[in-house]
């Protein structure tokens, strides 16, 4: 359901009115819950009365007034102002208005560093960022992780905690920090935009709420970082991957494989957008993983059909990847990429040197990969017990549908030939 002109107003507004107060007063929650309000008033009034002048002054205002209600009704207000005070360094004791901006950062990047905080756990960083940047409610987030609302209460409520003790104030990081701090937010967005595009467990493969508002989240943040590399890199990536999203599931749901996904349905524009931020980040320096992962993406989205695509550049580029950072998922994408460009042996032997690798014991993946590659050498047996584990390692129902039916595709005749089936 699309939101209305008012909705989408405040959706843009909210975490600015939120870096706003806590910039100001430094209490995260209980800003929140004033800024909530503000926001819920907004929301009730604004369609009946009309949008203000100024409508970001008019729910600063309306929230730094709760703020301060809730404040003075607070019996630990000396407790919190020693807190504050410990917070602020003294030449900044004399702060701004709430209500302007600061002079060198955008209140929501820096409400992203502070969401994304290395002193908090992954699952919190995202918690946070969704609840407080990405305007979700609780509910919401708790949905979208397939975890109880209580539990997702109690775990933004502690990363909040831990925000409150760690003593951080509301500044933008520099130096050294700031460049370890904004890898932090752009690595939360893109593991939002993972569990939405391949969804970790449920009945479906797809979360287009969550990919939606991570490719937001990243426009944001390319919008007040426009020079970074890394953040045009990880934006093309999302646009460059999600543009497929309308061919990866059939009729029924069913989970649709790369190489057979009718490429007419892919999103044209969004591969136009993301080949030319791919184009404008690979000659700014040094490259990073997001950048190669968009150009490892866009050679598959601008192939016009599966058999075109240029399987030598993508291995090439998967080995780039791998000489920056041990990761076994690219060590497996790379060892399938071998396999297309010079076969299925070189494949094999690739991903049997992964089989020790305990950070893949669990992950459908690699029997998934291994499966594939037996079909396509002839090895029917191997493919389908690699097919099953596969099917009984993963928690989504859509990947296990897929899994299974394509072992049960060998168990019969053999077909007159094997048409690929590496989901993409």
């Amino acid at each position: 359901m699309p939101e209305t002109p008012v909705e989408d107003l405040l959706r843009s507004l909210a975490p600015q009115v939120l870096g706003a107060l806590v910039r100001r007063f430094g209490h995260f929650d209980t800003a929140e819950d004033a800024a909530q309000e503000a926001l819920i008033a907004a929301a009730d009034g604004w369609p009946r009365d009309g949008v203000p002048e100024n409508p970001r002054g008019w729910l600063i205002t309306v929230a730094s007034r709760r703020l301060t209600d809730l404040l003075r009704r607070d019996q630990a207000r000396i407790r919190r102002e020693d807190t504050v005070a410990r917070w602020t360094p003294p030449e900044r004791w004399l702060a701004p208005p709430a209500d302007r901006p600061p002079e060198d950062a955008d209140d929501t990047l820096i409400l992203l560093f502070l969401c994304c905080h290395p002193a908090l756990t992954p699952a919190s960083q995202i918690a946070l960022t969704l609840r407080a940047v990405g305007g979700l409610s609780t509910a919401e987030v708790a949905r979208a992780f397939l975890v109880p609302e209580a539990t997702m209460t109690r775990r933004i409520s502690r990363g909040k905690q831990r925000i409150r003790d760690s003593g951080l104030r509301f500044a933008p990081p520099i130096g050294a920090e700031r460049a370890d701090r904004l890898a932090a937010v752009l690595h939360v967005l893109y593991l939002i935009f993972t569990e939405g595009y391949a969804r970790t467990a449920g009945p479906g493969l797809l979360r287009a709420d969550l990919t939606a508002e991570a490719i937001r989240l990243a426009r944001l943040v390319h919008r007040l970082l426009p020079d970074d590399p890394e953040v045009l890199g990880l934006l093309a990536l999302m646009l460059l991957t999600d543009a497929r999203a309308p061919a990866r599931t059939g009729p029924h749901g069913e989970l649709v494989p790369m190489a057979e996904q009718d490429r007419s349905r892919w999103r044209a524009d969004q591969i136009a957008e993301g080949v030319a931020l791919i184009t404008e980040a690979l000659p700014r320096g040094v490259v990073g993983p997001y950048q190669l992962q968009a150009a490892i993406a866009a050679v598959h989205d601008e192939a016009p059909n599966a058999a075109a695509t240029d399987w030598a550049q993508i291995t090439a580029l998967y080995e780039v990847l791998l000489g920056l950072a041990d990761n076994p998922v690219v060590a497996l994408n790379h060892a399938v990429a071998v396999a297309m460009s010079t076969g299925a042996r070189a494949g094999l032997a690739l991903l049997a040197g992964l089989a020790g690798d305990a950070r893949l014991a669990d992950d459908p993946r690699l029997p998934a990969a291994r499966a594939h590659l037996w079909e396509s050498e002839g090895d029917r047996v191997a493919a389908r017990e690699a097919y099953r584990l596969a099917a009984a390692l993963s928690t989504n129902l859509a990947q296990q549908r897929y899994l299974n039916a394509r072992a049960d595709r060998l168990s019969g005749d053999p077909p007159a030939e094997t048409d690929g089936g590496v989901p993409g």
